[in-house]
């Protein structure tokens, strides 16, 4: 049976930035949160849509050809294939729903990006 948690005390207790941590799963797909601050890095999905809900603060995410802007509460789906960079300007909580297939910064690899076994580390 699963045990009632709280991703919004979850993503304030992390202490690292753009690390997100797996806090449970739904069929093939991982819910995960994060404390993020400053820019991630140019990536993308090929094969897998990613939600970014906003549990507190604002995030951008700059599209090519676009830009989003997320408020606490908000969400957004970026489209499998399209090229993003998720930017917070202050310390920002949010919580991602994302296959398991799907690799933290895609094919771009920088000091940011975390393996998969990081991000199922207990909280």
């Amino acid at each position: 049976m699963s045990s009632v948690v709280s991703p919004k005390q979850i993503a304030a207790s992390l202490t690292e930035l753009w690390s997100p941590r797996v806090i449970g799963e739904v069929d093939d797909a991982y819910i995960k949160v994060a404390k993020v601050r400053g820019s991630l890095a140019w990536h993308s999905h090929e094969n897998e849509d990613e939600l970014f809900l906003i549990l507190k603060g604002r995030l951008r995410i700059e599209l090519e050809g676009n830009t989003v802007e997320l408020g606490e509460g908000e969400m957004y789906i970026v489209p499998k294939g399209v090229r993003h960079n998720p930017v917070a300007e202050e310390e920002c909580q949010l919580m991602l729903i994302e296959r398991k297939s799907t690799l933290h910064t895609g094919t771009v690899a920088t000091e940011k990006t975390r393996s998969l076994a990081e991000q199922l580390r207990p909280v």
